[in-house]
């Protein structure tokens, strides 16, 4: 049999064929556009993404027996608002996780409602990025089309609603929603009420790997598949992505290095960070796991190549940046480019580099981004380690992870061994896993991973190298607070 997996990132979607024994058989590709209508806005056209989806699954299936496809199933990027109206008609282009023009909704759940309440309503505090503060967003500054909407869903879910017609999400990406009372895995009808909406506008809650239904009759006309097609929840991309590279149970660690950068920590057991720095979400194995987000991981590479250098040869700058020059930058750079989440949630925080001199070079920058990723990712080990979490290993995915120097930095940053799944695939992968345990192939979620993910490749710290990163984390995390008053005034 054949599984699509579905990873609706924020550029584009990425569909993969994957065979029972965890085969991948084809991907496809499928770019749409992303809208900055206003500085530190972020916003996408749902009807872009199923353009994509329908697109390129008779592409990704040309060649093939489509009558092989028993499921579907999808992993998105979280935390999106998709407003429908009593037609199931978009109201509005969806607003991102990396929007930021929530900051006064923000502060007013935080502060106004109060971190401890919101804390033991949903076991997380407000985020920008997060649901609940677009919805009051648009319930203040659009009364028209918040009054007009019938269901409030998530982007993946858009997608699993075309396909079966069922309006559905799971608990993973509810958690990133601050509507959802993650310990009893419900939606909470107190922050319901704070925002203003109905409990009959929220979609139904099911675990990743189960069954929300099957393709309607004309979808599967459409997609040449059959009506039997089973599709999944599936789950949120952080959580999907844990799945692909086998980060279940207890004690796992995953760390994605694309777009945003997430530190990613399973568990079978409900904790809650006491300062809110982690977020504390459901799992898609049906268990639990705590999350650091930051918003900008390989963007920030990413940003520094095309925008400021104008070049597309990213191997070609981070070949003069040598071993012994790790851990010897006297060129710190700052990560928030869109403001920041985990560890310090502050929209107002901006990138900076700091310690330019004359000689200056330009590797010197480009060492300096890629090392303030890393550096900004240990903040985020540094909140678990005070939780008495010691995590002296991590799988390792995303599009930051093809570099070798980049691994090298974050692994001896980070102190900690790095483990690289042989098929990274992602949020597309874990999508597909879950759609084999919703069809029956594997009983559970962990049996899936046991079989299917296998290490390509091993990247162990240097002591001598992790040393001198030590000292130079150290210096690194003096210059935020240094900064943070400075920030809220730069946004004005």
């Amino acid at each position: 049999m054949l599984y699509i997996g579905i990873d609706l990132g924020t550029s584009a979607v990425k569909l993969l064929l994957m065979d029972g024994e965890g085969g991948i058989q084809n991907i496809v590709s499928k770019e749409y556009p992303l809208e900055f209508p206003k500085p530190g806005w972020s916003q996408q056209n749902p009807e872009d993404w199923k353009k994509a989806v329908w697109e390129g699954i008779p592409e990704l299936l040309t060649g093939f027996d489509a009558s092989q496809v028993a499921g579907i199933g999808a992993g998105g990027q979280m935390h999106g608002l998709v407003a429908l109206d009593k037609e199931d008609k978009v109201l509005r282009p969806a607003i991102l996780w990396n929007d930021g023009r929530t900051a006064k909704e923000v502060d007013y759940l935080n502060r106004v409602i109060g971190k401890e309440k919101l804390s033991r309503l949903t076991a997380n505090i407000a985020f920008a990025g997060f649901t609940a503060p677009k919805i009051l967003w648009m319930k203040e500054n659009e009364p028209e089309l918040f009054a007009g909407i019938h269901k409030i869903m998530l982007p993946k879910d858009y997608i699993n609603y075309i396909l079966t017609g069922v309006h559905c999400t799971d608990y993973s990406d509810a958690s990133g929603t601050l509507l959802l009372d993650v310990a009893h895995r419900r939606w909470s009808q107190e922050m319901l009420d704070i925002c203003g909406i109905t409990m009959a506008r929220m979609p139904r809650l099911f675990e990743s790997y189960e069954a929300v239904g099957t393709l309607k009759p004309d979808i599967a006309k459409q997609l040449g598949l059959s009506e039997q097609v089973i599709v999944c929840a599936g789950a949120g991309d952080n959580a999907a992505a844990a799945v692909g590279t086998g980060t279940v149970g207890a004690g796992g660690c995953n760390i994605s290095l694309g777009t945003s950068g997430t530190v990613f920590i399973s568990s079978e057991k409900f904790g809650v960070d006491p300062h809110n720095a982690l977020h504390a979400f459901a799992h898609a194995d049906g268990h639990y796991h705590l999350m650091g987000c930051m918003l900008s991981a390989a963007s920030c590479n990413k940003w520094l190549m095309d925008k400021i250098y104008q070049i597309s040869d990213y191997p070609a700058e981070q070949k003069d940046i040598t071993s012994e020059k790790l851990g010897n930058n006297h060129v710190y750079f700052l990560p928030y480019l869109m403001g920041e989440r985990s560890p310090i949630n502050d929209t107002s925080a901006r990138g900076t580099f700091t310690g330019l001199t004359m000689d200056t070079s330009r590797s010197d920058l480009t060492q300096a981004v890629l090392e303030g990723v890393a550096f900004a990712i240990r903040d985020s080990f540094e909140v678990a380690k005070a939780l008495g979490i010691n995590i002296q290993r991590s799988k390792l995915c995303g599009g930051g992870a093809k570099s070798p120097l980049w691994k090298s930095i974050l692994a001896n940053v980070l102190n900690i061994q790095l483990e690289l799944p042989e098929s990274e695939q992602g949020p597309g992968m874990g999508g597909a896993m879950l759609a084999m345990v919703a069809h029956g192939l594997y009983p559970t979620v962990a049996d899936a991973c046991g079989k299917l993910v296998h290490t390509a490749e091993v990247v162990t710290p240097d002591p001598e190298i992790a040393a001198r990163y030590e000292a130079h984390y150290q210096q690194f995390r003096t210059i935020y607070p240094a900064l943070k008053n400075v920030f809220p005034n730069l946004s004005r």
